[in-house]
């Protein structure tokens, strides 16, 4: 019993020292009369280290639900190699790298990534689970292949 309240000592504060730790590179204020914000984020795939995609949303800070539109940017920022290509789904699907809620009714932000072999890309699709005015919100990014370690067309 004398060893909890140090325990929830350490707990909090490393809680508070992880808090600070983001993929955060940017946020723009969309004016002093709203509560709304632009965020940009840096997510590095998981498998493929070599890719970073950039997405920017907007938050609403006192609203339930965000708003789903976003973009995404994705660029290659370090080695892509053969080995990375050869772990990851190669389906028509992809695989789902990034999520994100918007809301506490199921809403969320996705990213994922399909391989395109026949044009030696990777593609990286953003969408929102939730539709909007009759539409799924989404945006594509590509990153090719040609000149890396894992280009197929040599």
């Amino acid at each position: 019993m004398k060893y909890k309240f140090p325990a929830l000592v350490f707990l909090l504060g490393t809680t508070l020292l992880t808090s600070g730790c983001s993929d955060d590179v940017g946020k723009v204020s969309l004016g002093m009369f709203t509560t709304k914000d632009i965020f940009i984020d840096a997510k590095k795939d998981p498998q493929i280290p070599g890719v970073t995609c950039h997405i920017s949303h907007i938050e609403a800070n006192f609203d339930l639900s965000d708003p789903s539109n976003s973009s995404i940017a994705c660029r290659q920022t370090g080695e892509i190699l053969p080995q990375h290509i050869a772990a990851i789904d190669k389906s028509k699907n992809g695989e789902v790298i990034f999520s994100e809620s918007l809301s506490i009714l199921f809403k969320s932000l996705k990213v994922r990534r399909i391989y395109d072999k026949e044009n030696n890309s990777l593609l990286y699709l953003s969408y929102s689970t939730k539709e909007t005015n009759g539409s799924h919100k989404h945006a594509l990014s590509t990153v090719s292949l040609f000149n890396t370690k894992a280009d197929t067309s040599k």
